[in-house]
């Protein structure tokens, strides 16, 4: 079949996606403050969810000429990778949703493509490898978030509640007889406290993700913990392993932690 071999031919090298113009950073345009405020509300995984989308759809452009005797099959492939960056730059619940859809259309479009001999198959593995990244990115985006400067803790609503009442001061004044009287030590032990609930806030917090992951690695937690640097985290997961609520696996960034 004459015409298979020339479109299995075209051996479109799609793994080295970069710009001719080396002075042009397109990552530093998306990552524009107003761009980077405005349309994903700072929330920079969805900056990384837009440059996959982006990858892909720069992957699938490059193969449209083999489907040179399929008008069909190139506008409707056409249309897919429009069709990522549309949807990568969706509200986050939107963009979900859009991006599965656009994702599902696509692995159609390539096993169609690759049974009617328009794909190679290293084209096809490439373009699916690109896709699978971003259909896992798309599918974790939804995890719990959480930024623990931001949840609510008993402590906190009681000092709350404390602030608001008249005579609710911690420090008591300074006393007739030249003295302080013993606000010092409540304050003190409230700080204790403070720092206590935080501290215990903080590890739940690392074992929820852990758990929901299964096998979580530094970096995975600390993308969804805000507020706390992975120095803290790594000496938080030592402190687990060392209760024996966790378990280690592997070395430096190959390390992986678990429920026990």
């Amino acid at each position: 079949m004459g015409q298979e071999s020339t479109n299995k031919g075209h051996e479109i090298d799609i793994r080295h996606l970069s710009v001719k113009n080396k002075e042009y950073h397109d990552i530093d345009f998306v990552l524009e403050k107003s761009i980077f405020a405005n349309i994903f509300e700072k929330d920079i995984r969805r900056v990384f969810i837009y440059k996959k989308a982006e990858r892909l759809a720069k992957a699938i452009h490059l193969i449209t000429p083999a489907f040179v005797e399929s008008p069909s099959l190139r506008n409707r492939i056409d249309a897919i990778a429009i069709g990522l960056i549309d949807s990568a730059i969706l509200p986050s619940g939107t963009a979900r949703t859009a991006l599965s859809r656009e994702l599902l259309a696509l692995s159609s479009i390539l096993s169609i493509a690759r049974t009617g001999g328009f794909l190679s198959q290293m084209n096809t593995n490439l373009i699916t490898h690109e896709a699978h990244i971003l259909l896992q990115e798309v599918a974790t985006y939804e995890e719990p978030r959480l930024s623990l400067d931001e949840v609510p803790t008993l402590s906190g609503i009681a000092r709350q509640a404390q602030s608001a009442a008249p005579s609710s001061k911690i420090r008591k004044t300074h006393s007739a007889e030249g003295g302080f009287a013993s606000g010092g030590k409540e304050h003190i032990g409230h700080k204790a406290e403070v720092t206590d609930t935080k501290l215990k806030d903080r590890r739940e917090g690392i074992l929820s993700v852990i758990r929901s992951k299964g096998k979580a690695s530094i970096k995975d937690i600390s993308m969804i913990i805000r507020g706390v640097s992975e120095k803290t985290i790594q000496r938080e997961l030592q402190a687990l392993v060392e209760a024996r609520l966790i378990s280690k696996q592997g070395e430096r960034r190959w390390t992986r932690y678990s429920i026990i």
